[in-house]
């Protein structure tokens, strides 16, 4: 059986044709999986004989909330269940603009940056478009709240489950979807240089894109995410600017400033070089604590002096806002519970 939320509206209106049902079908059909029904039974305007043909066919992936915990800043992070028992960690974050959601796209990850709690737990497999978008349903439903922005921050690499991602920010985008505009979805990466090109050529789609970068030094980088050995900053910063040539559109370096190791004047003089006419934004990261973790918050002090280095060096970098670190919901901080049964 296929998850029907793993289709984007067209893809659901050729299964439909399929199956010998009208393709107008699926319209209603989207519809009512964005209401955020359980069951195709609650889909009152579709007649029975469809409802029976649907659950032989599909099933529709609820995913279960294990335990949630509010932050004192009223972020609320997410323990979800999958449906093969595996688990994943999501967030909600709320702002003067509205709420955003944080979202999981792998369980696991591949990448091993040593600062961050998501590669502690290894890579196990990727979401399927459904499972993540199922994530923006179960967090409305829970919060009774209304998504209007969403990050892919949470654990896993987007770009290395690039086609289920792509898919799900359609659906996501879609009007008969969450009809949330590519410029309220944010996608980080750790900078997988092919697929940052790929992604400069889906034109339809003009997210926002997050390079963390975290040294400008390779050998600083490397000792922090190994995917530096394979594609160096240089590659990583040509395809930066590829992107914005292609897109037109700013891109943010995020930099998580660990004490000693690349916070200094020079480390800032150095990156402000190296970004030097690019359209770029820096959003500094004071380093979030992890279990058994090595590395150490950089003072305030320093975190303000880095920034205003750039400043003055004519790179626009500000500081990021601290949400949810009382409950290791802040970035680097999410991790999974072991498969459970569910």
């Amino acid at each position: 059986m296929k998850n029907i939320r793993d289709f984007t509206l067209a893809e659901l209106e050729e299964e439909l044709v399929s199956i010998g049902e009208k393709k107008y079908r699926a319209k209603q059909i989207f519809a009512w999986l964005f209401r955020g029904v359980t069951s195709f039974s609650e889909m009152t305007d579709l007649s029975k004989e469809l409802i029976a043909k649907l659950s032989e066919n599909y099933y529709i992936e609820n995913i279960v909330d294990s335990k949630s915990q509010k932050s004192k800043d009223g972020t609320v992070k997410f323990l979800f269940i999958l449906r093969d028992g595996n688990a994943i960690e999501s967030v909600m974050m709320k702002y003067k603009y509205g709420n955003t959601a944080c979202v999981s796209n792998q369980v696991g990850c591949r990448m091993g940056c040593n600062f961050c709690a998501s590669a502690r737990i290894g890579f196990v497999r990727s979401l399927t478009s459904g499972e993540i978008i199922s994530q923006i349903l179960e967090i409305e439903r829970q919060t009774g709240e209304k998504i209007s922005n969403v990050v892919f921050m949470g654990i896993g690499e987007p770009l290395d489950n690039y086609d289920n991602v792509m898919r799900a920010i359609k659906i996501i985008n879609d009007p008969k979807g969450f009809n949330i505009g590519a410029r309220h979805i944010s996608i980080s990466t750790c900078g997988i240089v092919p697929k940052i090109r790929q992604l400069a050529d889906e034109i339809e789609l003009q997210c926002n894109l997050c390079i963390s970068l975290h040294s400008s030094k390779d050998d600083v980088r490397s000792s922090m995410m190994p995917i530096n050995k394979k594609y160096s900053i240089a590659e990583v910063i040509d395809a930066c600017k590829y992107y914005i040539e292609k897109t037109n559109r700013r891109i943010t370096f995020e930099y998580a400033l660990v004490d000693g190791v690349n916070d200094s004047k020079e480390d800032a003089l150095h990156l402000a070089k190296l970004l030097k006419g690019m359209l770029a934004h820096v959003n500094l990261i004071p380093i979030n604590k992890i279990k058994d973790g090595i590395y150490e918050k950089s003072s305030t002090e320093k975190i303000m002096s880095f920034r205003d280095t750039l400043n003055d060096n004519g790179i626009v970098a500000t500081i990021r806002r601290e949400l949810g670190s009382d409950i290791s919901a802040a970035c680097g901080q999410l991790v999974r519970q072991q498969k459970q049964d569910v």
